[in-house]
């Protein structure tokens, strides 16, 4: 016991080099997730038949994944193809809700069900929490927009920023709710369904 708390300063060092290790790569993802907001995109819900991987529907157009899409290719990680692998592997694992019997890469990663089920594959999963100050820079959150508490229905999806509420008690949201890419404070606006902190 006496040599365990010899070594928990070493441990503690070492969580806190791991933390500022991450923290570049959220800051440049919250970066490419603010840039996101700054271009003029028409939501666009349509089926598009898209390149693979690195596919992506026109840049004029959009959902509120593909923010979160184009957020992680601007970090150089291609959520298209990692989801594709992923449902190929666990496809048991990814919801029936559109009654599919293979995979599609044109569409599976642009499904807010099926990036909740991925980033809980890979161990981003975080705790839904009332706080707000559970919620950092660079976290995904998903909502229920029907106010349910469940993956089905309307759901949405956004990442939290550096920004904060004018009052100052919450970070806002970068999304795409139907009126295009905007940075708002709707984190408690509807039911979290999901929150997560994903780095490969």
């Amino acid at each position: 016991m006496r040599n365990f708390y010899k070594i928990i300063p070493f441990l503690l060092i070492f969580f806190a080099f791991s933390l500022k290790q991450d923290s570049p790569f959220f800051q440049n993802l919250v970066i490419q997730a603010v840039n996101q907001t700054k271009i003029r995109v028409t939501y666009v819900p349509a089926y598009v038949q898209i390149k693979y991987p690195n596919g992506d529907v026109p840049s004029n157009t959009g959902v509120c994944t593909d923010l979160i899409i184009r957020a992680y290719r601007g970090v150089g990680i291609d959520l298209q193809k990692e989801v594709h692998e992923d449902m190929v592997k666990n496809f048991k694992d990814y919801p029936q809700l559109w009654k599919l019997k293979k995979t599609d890469t044109n569409i599976d990663h642009r499904r807010v069900p099926n990036l909740m089920t991925y980033f809980k594959n890979k161990k981003a999963q975080l705790s839904i929490s009332s706080e707000a100050e559970d919620y950092a820079p660079g976290d995904i959150v998903t909502w229920n927009l029907q106010n349910k508490k469940v993956v089905s229905g309307i759901t949405h999806i956004g990442i939290v920023v550096d920004q904060k509420s004018l009052d100052g008690k919450r970070y806002l949201i970068a999304h795409n709710i139907g009126g295009g890419n905007t940075i708002e404070d709707m984190l408690f606006s509807y039911v979290i369904i999901g929150h997560y902190r994903f780095k490969l």
